[in-house]
């Protein structure tokens, strides 16, 4: 797994993935690629994961608002990407749904906005307008309306997000112009997002990077095609801008971010965020002799 991105690509046309290993003994089904883009100007980092592996296991963080004794209601401690892998014991992480306050502090209250299920857990209620990733206990995976989700009994992991924009393998009408074209004029910023095939077996995460020379960070449009071209049918945004980071365990057992997180403006400078997305090892498989994944 490598910190720099591959040869560039002059536009979305011109991309295919090019998927790499884990360099882990224990990776189940994990592949990564690192891509460049010249039009726009784009750097993004994404992870293949095969969720019928039986020793793959999706992780998503839990934990009470501080003080554990319910005051701080659909809240968490706040966490790094980076801490919240190392942490976990997880192989890559990546940032998920919004939250208030924002700052790079971390074990502050972080209130999540949307939905958050962590192992079973319930932890944050459902909020209409916003979609959600879903990993249900009999293996399904699918994005949804997060006012559809009605009963959570079935519901292992649920991170919520933005909105969907990839429906059925084709951009989200709703970022389409009246041409059917993608829309030019969408903002463009640091960029989180998750998406699955089209039977929900793989899924796929990513991150853009923005907010700096290299990267000029990606329209929700482009969010959505830069998905498609990975193989995804559906996507969902997550949190961007400056909450937006991958972090990968390496070989050595170190783990770091593989994008380029500007919080506050500051290059490198990693946002504490609330509820986080993890793949790691199912309990008892090690990596190491004194790494296990819980």
């Amino acid at each position: 797994m490598q910190r720099e991105s591959a040869a560039p690509r002059v536009s979305f046309e011109d991309f295919s993935p090019f998927w790499r290993p884990f360099a882990l003994e224990h990776a189940p089904g994990l592949f990564y690629a690192a891509a460049r883009i010249l039009e726009p100007r784009l750097e993004f980092w994404a992870v293949k994961a095969d969720l019928t592996d039986p020793a793959l296991r999706v992780i998503v963080n839990g934990g009470a608002g501080i003080g554990g004794d319910g005051s701080a209601a659909n809240s968490m401690p706040s966490t790094r990407v980076s801490s919240f892998v190392r942490d976990y014991g997880a192989l890559v992480g990546i940032n998920a749904l919004p939250f208030y306050p924002a700052s790079a502090s971390e074990g502050e209250a972080r209130v999540n906005v949307g939905v958050v299920v962590s192992a079973g857990v319930f932890i944050a209620p459902p909020v209409s307008g916003y979609d959600a990733l879903v990993f249900r206990r009999d293996g399904q995976a699918h994005i949804v309306a997060q006012a559809d989700l009605g009963d959570l009994s079935s519901v292992e992991n649920a991170l919520g997000g933005f909105r969907i924009i990839l429906l059925d393998g084709e951009i989200a009408p709703r970022l389409l112009s009246d041409a059917g074209t993608p829309q030019q004029n969408l903002p463009r910023h640091p960029r989180t997002a998750a998406g699955l095939c089209a039977d929900g077996k793989t899924l796929y995460l990513l991150v853009i990077d923005g907010r700096r020379p290299g990267s000029v960070g990606a329209t929700e449009a482009e969010t959505g095609l830069i998905l498609q071209k990975l193989g995804a049918a559906s996507g969902l945004n997550f949190d961007g801008g400056g909450s937006s980071a991958m972090a990968m365990r390496f070989p050595d057992d170190t783990v770091r971010t593989v994008n380029t997180p500007v919080h506050g403006g500051i290059p490198g400078r990693e946002r504490a965020v609330a509820a986080c997305l993890g793949l790691g090892v199912a309990e008892n498989r090690q990596i190491s002799d004194n790494i296990k994944y819980r």
